[in-house]
């Protein structure tokens, strides 16, 4: 029988649209076991200086709609000095917390896996990042409100390019993945998207461009993902520019509007749900896995697999259905 009575939630690294639900999730399934419930602010920098409050139901009440993160959250670079790991062992030492829920990415992950091997604290991961690029989920938080944000941004954007006949180069964040601009890309109707999981055919690309002004269309946008091997929206801009000089081009930067915003119901169901998972999977006696969901059902991953798996096994057929939509 599991012996654990405390708990403690902290969300790491970038911060994704549902944290707060995740959060919220996790400490009302928490009181429901009769656990009690803390929060470690600022991610792993508060694990180390001790900035740990306790939560209750009043604490989240009120946070499933809202952006960010209620806890905060930092990116540490002490963490990984294994000094003041042993110094986050003793915070939480004194304050009796048996097990823990971190909602993160990659970094987040690895940390905790590090953390546990050397302190024998149970750690349950939730798949925190806009990103969408973990592996053992097909959806992390975070990535549906992200990807809804800016297809908006991108049929505004439309309208003004549509009004001056300008072509629009539109960076959107992803880090090393291509998810957000392939299916922002496919849903705002772009007529080139460049993602790093494909290698950039730019013949193809300057081709499909001047059939479409054959055609009298005389706009485009094209989504360029941060991560890509073209350098990002200018450089594609600058080397379009060079061969179609006459072309009015312009460069927009999504940048941190993609992290913000209220969570869309996909990402705030996904959030409850893992949230409430991984403190049963610290309730059954499990360590040093991710929780996520696949085809519906909720799973759990090692950290290891999770971390060394990343999620780069883009729908090859997704990527087909862009390129030829974009003739």
């Amino acid at each position: 029988m599991n012996t654990i009575k405390k708990i403690a939630v902290l969300t790491s690294g970038g911060d994704a649209p549902g944290m707060n639900a995740n959060i919220r999730a996790v400490v009302r399934a928490g009181v429901y076991h009769g656990l009690e419930v803390f929060g470690v602010r600022r991610g792993y920098e508060g694990m180390i200086d001790g900035d740990i409050i306790p939560l209750g139901i009043e604490s989240v009440s009120n946070i499933i709609q809202r952006g960010g993160t209620i806890l905060k959250t930092a990116r540490s670079k002490r963490f990984m000095e294994k000094e003041f790991r042993q110094q986050a062992f003793e915070q939480l030492q004194a304050h009796g917390i048996e097990g823990m829920v971190l909602c993160g990415g990659n970094g987040t992950f690895t940390g905790a896996k590090q953390f546990s091997e050397e302190h024998g604290i149970p750690m349950i991961g939730t798949p925190g990042t806009i990103d969408n690029d973990l592996f053992g989920t097909d959806f992390t938080i975070g990535y549906d409100t992200a990807l809804n944000t800016v297809v908006e941004a991108v049929d505004k954007i439309r309208d003004t390019a549509d009004a001056h006949n300008r072509m629009f180069f539109v960076e959107v964040m992803g880090r090393d993945a291509g998810y957000i601009a392939l299916n922002s890309g496919i849903a705002s109707g772009a007529e080139g998207i460049f993602i790093p999981e494909t290698a950039n055919d730019y013949h193809e690309f300057v081709n499909n461009f001047e059939r479409s002004r054959r055609g009298n269309k005389l706009f485009s946008i094209i989504i360029i993902a941060e991560g890509d091997e073209s350098g990002g929206a200018f450089k594609v801009a600058e080397m379009f520019k060079s061969l179609h000089q006459d072309i009015d081009a312009r460069v927009s930067i999504l940048g941190h509007i993609q992290r913000g915003g209220n969570p869309s119901c996909r990402d705030r169901v996904l959030a409850s749900k893992l949230g409430a998972a991984a403190v049963d999977a610290l309730m059954a006696g499990m360590n040093n896995v991710v929780a996520g969901e696949i085809n519906g059902k909720v799973t759990f991953t090692p950290f290891e697999q999770a971390i060394k798996m990343q999620h780069n096994n883009m729908d090859t057929s997704m990527i087909d259905l862009a390129r030829k939509l974009s003739i």
